[in-house]
């Protein structure tokens, strides 16, 4: 879906070097197991830089060969399928997943294709538009359910599954960090559709780029900001979830 931590909308997976090292255990030798807890952040988990700058470069190829094409529909879709395919091969050179990587080309493929099929440019950012949309209502209601997407996503990074819900402290905590999450594909919606409805070609790229990256790794530093303080005195941190009795009292 559209924006990070997912992959296609600048919200992105771990790079694969992050995957490993979170893995290989909560701390290195002789280091405090809490303490390298405490101090690991979303961004040192979730990575997503590289992520979210490779999903804004297709947009940037489409708007540059349809201007240099004279608004060109057929060089815009070239010019972004070809830098998808570069981006493909790239990903897969540096060992994401092959699974992740196809999913990302297949969406810059069906955004030309519905592109090409309605003559309009601006339709290369309807799936944009709508997986922000989607986006933002399944963090809302994984909220709501009390499967917050920010805690499936760390828990599957650290290998926790769902042992992180029978911690009523992370559950909580990564509840309302979730809500976040969930403003940055809001506010993506919110500046999208007047530009989509518009025919803003290039402020749909313009924004596509500011609201990528930028705003990926403010919502990394906000939510973990948010998740910290909501997590007890004492509590040992992401990697270590208290199943028994709360370990001090709240913040």
């Amino acid at each position: 879906m559209g924006g990070t931590p997912e992959r296609d909308g600048g919200q992105a997976e771990p790079d694969p070097e992050q995957r490993r090292s979170a893995g290989a255990g909560p701390a290195g030798a002789g280091a405090d197991p809490a303490g390298s807890a405490r101090a690991e952040s979303l961004t040192d988990l979730l990575g997503g830089r590289r992520g979210a700058i490779d999903a804004t470069l297709p947009p940037v190829a489409f708007a540059a060969g349809w201007l240099l094409g004279g608004e060109s529909l057929w060089g815009g879709v070239g010019a972004a399928l070809a830098v998808g395919a570069v981006v493909a091969g790239v990903r897969l050179r540096r060992g994401d997943r092959p699974r992740s990587v196809l999913i990302g080309l297949l969406a810059v493929c069906v955004a030309a294709l519905i592109a090409v099929r309605t003559g309009r440019a601006e339709n290369f950012f309807l799936i944009q538009v709508l997986s922000n949309a989607a986006s933002a209502l399944a963090w809302a209601v994984s909220i709501v359910v009390r499967w917050p997407l920010l805690g499936v996503l760390v828990g599957a990074v650290l290998g926790q599954r769902a042992r992180w819900r029978r911690d009523p402290a992370l559950l909580r905590g990564y509840g309302r960090a979730s809500w976040v999450w969930t403003a940055t594909y809001l506010l993506r919606v919110a500046v999208f559709v007047p530009l989509y409805l518009g025919g803003q070609v290039l402020a749909l790229v313009v924004a596509r780029v500011a609201l990528t990256w930028p705003l990926v790794a403010a919502a990394l530093a906000l939510s973990w900001v948010v998740l910290r303080r909501s997590l007890p005195t004492g509590h040992p941190g992401l990697r270590h979830p208290v199943t028994s009795a709360p370990v001090g009292p709240p913040r």
